[in-house]
């Protein structure tokens, strides 16, 4: 009797824990946006709180969604589209607007669908037509040539910038902790999960530096605590020539301020290589 209650024991919890896992795995099928995109509304700060003079942009996204960006002028030619991460908004970039407007460098920075004061709501092929409405509105509104035009993506971003740099061929393409795919990245994140079979979201960097002919610069960091270090080395390795490698220290949001004068210093020698005033 007694081994007859425990295997009944048994069986009892592996099925309860087998129905919490596939009902894990549901949720984690049917609200897979919610893992990727944390969209903010709330402007917590603009340029001018650090001293830049910027202007306020609504643009149209190529489908015709109404989104908004800022302008930073600088005094060269060239000009950053900047495409940001996953969560918050415009707003909490102002770090990078400095560190590009002390390089001399126009910043054009553009909220996606669905984040900041952007109509919308987010989804993968949004994002793309975002980009392409922000390269539109550099080209035909502001007068810049393809060539003098960095596109620059960090973490989610830099699947969106590699997207766009593959339709559009800027003059130099910067991909800064960024991964090779989203189910790539989200089985390195959720390894009890079948997240390839799962998911509904690609953006895969990989394919799309395979097919990009711009001068790329990879950046990563050994100790990013979200991308793996080893698939920012992926993305490098799938870059077409000409192309180079940048090693950052710090955490994946702090990289960038914590590796200093490394960082910025390796920017410009990209650029003042590749990118033609």
């Amino acid at each position: 009797m007694l081994k007859s209650n425990s295997i009944n024991i048994l069986v009892y919890v592996l099925a309860t824990g087998a129905g919490l896992y596939l009902f894990l795995v549901l949720l984690t099928f049917l609200f897979q946006s919610n893992l990727i995109y944390f969209p903010d509304s709330r402007m917590t700060a603009t340029p001018h709180d650090i001293g830049l003079e910027y202007d306020a942009v609504s643009f149209k996204a190529a489908d015709g969604v109404d989104l908004s960006g800022w302008f930073v002028p600088g005094s060269s030619k060239m000009v950053v589209l900047f495409c940001h991460g996953n969560a918050g908004n415009i707003s909490d970039r102002l770090d990078s607007l400095q560190i590009f407007h002390k390089l001399g460098l126009n910043t054009f920075i553009f909220d996606y669908r669905g984040y900041g004061e952007s109509s919308g709501r987010t989804t993968e092929e949004g994002t793309y037509r975002d980009s392409e409405g922000a390269w539109d509105f550099l080209l035909h509104k502001k007068g810049f040539t393809p060539e003098n035009v960095i596109v620059f993506g960090r973490s989610l971003g830099g699947a969106i910038a590699a997207h766009l740099a593959m339709a559009r061929q800027p003059g130099a393409l910067i991909l800064e902790s960024t991964f090779t795919s989203i189910p790539d990245l989200g089985a390195s994140l959720y390894p009890f999960f079948p997240v390839r079979l799962l998911s509904r979201f690609k953006y895969s960097v990989v394919d799309f530096v395979g097919r990009a002919h711009s001068p790329i610069l990879v950046v990563h960091s050994p100790d990013d605590d979200i991308v793996p270090y080893a698939l920012g080395t992926k993305v490098y390795r799938a870059a077409n020539e000409p192309k180079e490698f940048l090693e950052i220290a710090g955490d994946h949001n702090n990289g960038f301020i914590v590796s200093g004068d490394s960082y910025v210093n390796g920017l410009r020698s990209f650029i003042n290589k590749y990118v033609a005033e």
